[in-house]
């Protein structure tokens, strides 16, 4: 079982004006994206997804996190949420280290049966 997004979900979210892709590359080729969801009349932005090649240079999941954090500020964003398996260790340090406080475990949530934790970080005053 996966948590990957369907080729047809992630054409159907890259195609609304509601998201924004942000991606990294390395020698003129994908290292790495993020995908960033917004609603109308919400201050929260969310971060859908966020992935890199296992060969890409240390610290892009870093950059794109701020890239994005920076894309919600622009569109007047006061904060952002995401949603990171409760066993992916990398992930919860790398939102932990960029300011991002846990607020609830979501149980069953991967197709999958492990739980998510939502995490949120203010970006603005």
């Amino acid at each position: 079982m996966s948590d990957r997004l369907s080729r047809r979900a992630f054409a159907r979210r890259m195609a609304s004006a509601s998201c924004a892709l942000l991606v990294g590359e390395r020698d003129a080729r994908l290292a790495g994206y993020a995908l960033v969801e917004f609603r109308r009349n919400s201050r929260l932005a969310r971060l859908f997804s966020i992935a890199r090649a296992p060969d890409a240079p240390a610290g892009l999941g870093g950059a794109l996190l701020v890239a994005c954090e920076e894309e919600a500020r622009r569109r007047g964003c006061a904060a952002m949420r995401l949603e990171a398996r409760e066993d992916n260790d990398r992930a919860l340090r790398l939102y932990e280290r960029a300011g991002y406080a846990f607020f609830a475990r979501v149980a069953d949530y991967y197709e999958d049966g492990a739980a998510a934790l939502r995490m949120e970080k203010r970006l603005a005053p």
